[in-house]
């Protein structure tokens, strides 16, 4: 019995793996195998020329970024949005002086203005220079100004005016017509404006509209609230 209880025991010890192979053992094979591995995973440090071509690959790829982000900006300026700083009281309290505003391009490729929009274009007697004025008078209309008050088309109920800033100057102007290709722009602050009425050429033609004015940017951010008269009607 004790020679089978001695040949049992024999064969756990040298047949089980847990026994056999203790964690930690001495075994050169494993050894070798994880200081191997350790080995190949090393970086090797860079020569100097690597250096060169990994600092030239980076600032090429800046370059890019940064030239097609100042392409692309060139691009939405010029074609889809305006940017303009208000500098006259014109417009108060509408839009007031220092405040600044993006405009949209694409506003009037794909529409015509409307009475009541407030607009950024080239002034006509300079179009170096940009205003923002209120659309009043529309293409073919007939306009009128007695006693301050807007008329349009022999219409015996002045032009309704919410957004003005103060009661406008008992003062009279036309009548006139106003041609195919124009509009009859006037500010918000009526009696401290200078608009279609003291200009040398009294109307802004399709070409020299820029944008509609969309969003105030500084101070943040409030967006431009148009007067709608179709709704009005």
């Amino acid at each position: 019995m004790e020679d089978k209880k001695d040949s049992l025991e024999n064969n756990v010890s040298q047949n089980d793996p847990a026994v056999s192979e203790p964690v930690g053992s001495d075994n050169p094979q494993a050894d070798s195998g994880l200081s191997g591995t350790t080995k190949n995973n090393a970086k090797k440090p860079l020569t100097p020329k690597e250096k060169r071509d990994h600092i030239i690959s980076e600032v090429a790829s800046w370059a890019i970024i940064i030239g097609i982000a100042l392409i692309l900006a060139t691009l939405i300026t010029k074609f889809i949005i305006i940017k303009a700083e208000v500098v006259s009281s014109s417009m108060c309290d509408t839009l007031k002086v220092n405040d600044v505003y993006l405009g949209n391009r694409l506003s009037y490729v794909f529409g015509d203005p409307e009475r009541g929009d407030i607009v950024f274009f080239k002034y006509p007697d300079n179009e170096e220079e940009i205003f923002v004025k209120r659309v009043i008078g529309l293409p073919g209309e007939k306009l009128e100004i007695k006693d301050g008050l807007v008329y349009i088309n022999d219409s015996e109920t002045p032009l309704e005016e919410p957004y003005l800033k103060e009661t406008p100057d008992k003062e009279d102007f036309g009548p006139v017509t106003i041609p195919e290709d124009g509009y009859f722009m006037l500010g918000d602050n009526r009696n401290f404006s200078k608009d279609s009425r003291a200009w040398n050429q009294f109307y802004v033609t399709d070409d020299e509209l820029l944008a509609k004015a969309w969003l105030r940017i500084w101070p943040p951010f409030s967006i431009v609230e148009h007067h709608d008269y179709e709704e009005e009607n």
